[in-house]
């Protein structure tokens, strides 16, 4: 099982006036729109399709797997390797001149897309799956915007995600509300540990985003402070997230709460739900999220547990949110290692890019619906995998 490569290393970057970044947004040979001198390039894959991009003026070319034609000195050329073959009209790349990196931005089919606002952090959560490191990285903003304003279709849904994208708040919100006046049909989802929210001027900034298509994905690990604490490795966190929490739900504004589940969590699971359904009923969403086993969890593998071994207490903590009218979810788990009573609750969440099946699931009769695996860092499976055989009559 290997991810989707959404970075790597460019055979060749020619043409270009600069050394620094440059964001190019893919087009057909054949497009027929207005063609962006700076930021418009012609995907080719064939010497046929490069024929077609010269006779429609195009002067940037993507090239996958190698030099198509001959090029002129006044043409940019980018050659990606074999791996990025995935891409199509629409997508956004980055490609750093100076180094030949390039990143994928955006994937207009994906379901998925979503933006690293920073990789900078106030917490250093011992399973964290995007580790922090503390760099001036205050240029992705600049990055973002400009990709929303090459987006040529609306997507039904972005992800913002970190580090803690709220450290640069005063640039951040104000880039949120951009970014809904361009694309108002766009679901938008920010993933933040909401403690910047406990600041008033935060909060207040926040309350004038439009409510509609905007929500807030928070961590609460337990119910309990000291156990809180300990997993994101900040003290007093627990008590300034809640308080974040209270001050945007009192604006209106649509919260997820989300449970990581692990060594540390799942013994707490269910007094955990218990007192989200006393404390906070009001909030819109808990999803309950099975582990990835990359990032910080490669140095902390006694966190990983099989999910076999805490079925009964998710389903149980599944039953008590359900109790208390809390909408709920499971992310990120196989059906087969879920008791089937709360299969109705579990979501395809893996992002397309890193999910994955085994062999033995070819020929499961509930794999249409199942969230499958993360197939980033070192993959665990449960002992209790095994496939579905279809019902006969």
């Amino acid at each position: 099982m290997k991810p989707l490569p959404l970075s790597g290393v460019a055979n060749s970057a020619l043409g270009f006036s600069n050394s620094g970044r440059v964001l190019l947004r893919l087009r057909s040979p054949e497009s027929n729109g207005e063609i962006s001198a700076n930021n418009d390039a012609a995907l080719i894959r064939s010497p046929s399709e490069f024929a077609d991009a010269q006779h429609r003026n195009f002067h940037t070319f993507v090239m996958i797997g190698e030099l198509h034609g001959q090029v002129s000195n006044s043409d940019r050329t980018v050659v990606l390797p074999p791996t990025f073959d995935y891409m199509e009209e629409g997508d956004i790349i980055r490609v750093d001149l100076s180094s030949h990196r390039v990143r994928s931005l955006f994937r207009r089919s994906s379901a998925h897309n979503y933006f690293l606002v920073t990789e900078r952090c106030n917490h250093y959560c011992l399973m964290c799956s995007q580790p922090p490191r503390n760099v001036d990285d205050s240029w992705l903003l600049d990055e973002i915007s400009d990709c929303v304003s090459l987006l040529d279709l609306a997507p039904p849904s972005i992800t913002f995600t970190g580090g803690e994208p709220l450290l640069d708040w005063q640039r951040f919100i104000p880039l949120l509300a951009d970014v809904q006046a361009k694309i108002p049909s766009t679901n938008i989802h920010v993933l933040t540990n909401g403690r910047f929210f406990a600041n008033p001027e935060v909060a207040d900034l926040w309350s004038h985003l439009e409510r509609s298509n905007l929500s807030v994905g928070i961590p609460i690990y337990a119910s309990v402070d000291s156990i809180h604490d300990y997993v994101v490795q900040s003290v007093g966190a627990l008590d300034e997230t809640i308080l974040g929490i209270l001050r945007v739900k009192n604006s209106n504004h649509r919260v997820e709460i989300r449970v990581v589940l692990h060594a540390l969590t799942v013994p707490h699971l269910e007094q955990t739900c218990r007192w989200l359904t006393r404390n906070l009923p009001f909030v819109d969403h808990v999803a309950l999220m099975g582990l990835e086993n990359t990032g910080f969890v490669l140095a902390n593998q006694d966190l990983w547990i099989d999910p076999v071994d805490y079925r009964e207490i998710l389903a149980n903590s599944v039953q008590i949110l359900t109790s208390g009218r809390v909408p709920v979810s499971v992310y990120n788990l196989p059906r087969c290692v879920l008791d089937p009573t709360i299969w109705p609750y579990s979501v395809q969440s893996i992002s397309d890019w890193k999910n994955a099946f085994l062999p033995e699931c070819a020929n499961c009769a509930e794999r249409q619906s199942c969230g499958g695996f993360f197939s980033t860092g070192r993959p665990k499976f449960s002992r209790g995998i095994r496939p579905f055989q279809a019902a006969t009559a």
